[in-house]
């Protein structure tokens, strides 16, 4: 039976592979205000800037590919069982071949009604634009979870972390919640890989191995080892 790898990533994956990270030093999102255009609030001042700012979003992912990173992720489902829980709202993840993908944040490449949240439809091309409505005639917003916005995702990725046999962090400072509280959810005796160029505070526990590496390099590394050493 295989063992269960749980991974949670986060932007820092995705910025391989040319993704603007969420939010830069200075507090923007490719030049926004990440209030504008990530909260309920944004959306109800400017529904036209932030559908813009979601299309200029899907039309670069359009153009960028998963990198070795994700790579390295989907070929370990070939002797781990793996489960990948991201913070990120693109489509690598899948792109390269990981079938069990849990997106806390939503989906970049998805719509959802602004009458009732349970109609999403899946987006072609990259556009979405005012007018665009559900079929119960409401507008099409993007199927993103913002500011002040639960995330329905959260208890099944509560739920595979318990389940965990080694869980892996990739490309996440640990600062967003409640993504980043899923650490506190792993077994005490289950390890723990951490892979980031800044690597976030996390609480010292046994089995935690911390690779001071971008994504793709540091994946490499804790491929190899969990091949190695974990293999059921």
């Amino acid at each position: 039976m295989k063992k269960k790898l749980v991974v949670l990533t986060g932007a820092g994956i995705s910025a391989e592979s040319g993704i603007a990270t969420f939010r830069d030093a200075d507090g923007l999102w490719e030049g926004h205000d990440v209030m504008e255009v990530a909260s309920p609030e944004g959306w109800r001042k400017n529904q036209e800037l932030v559908l813009d700012f979601y299309n200029q979003r899907r039309k670069n992912a359009h153009s960028v590919k998963p990198n070795a990173a994700h790579e390295q992720l989907a070929a370990l489902e070939q002797e781990f069982d793996v489960r990948i829980i991201t913070q990120n709202v693109d489509d690598l993840h899948e792109r390269a071949g990981s079938t069990n993908v849990i997106h806390l944040h939503g989906k970049l490449f998805e719509s959802r009604s602004t009458l009732d949240p349970s109609l999403v439809y899946t987006i072609e091309g990259w556009e979405l634009n005012k007018g665009d409505k559900c079929e119960r005639g409401s507008q099409l917003r993007p199927n993103i979870v913002w500011f002040g916005e639960p995330v329905p995702m959260m208890e099944k990725a509560i739920e595979e972390t318990l389940q965990a046999d080694i869980f892996l962090v990739v490309g996440t400072s640990l600062v967003v919640y409640p993504a980043a509280g899923l650490v506190d959810y792993v077994s005490p005796d289950v390890p723990v890989f951490v892979v980031d160029p800044n690597l976030p505070n996390i609480r010292i526990r046994p089995n935690l191995h911390r690779y001071e590496e971008k994504a793709s390099t540091g994946m490499q590394k804790v491929a190899e080892l969990i091949r190695k050493h974990y293999i059921a």
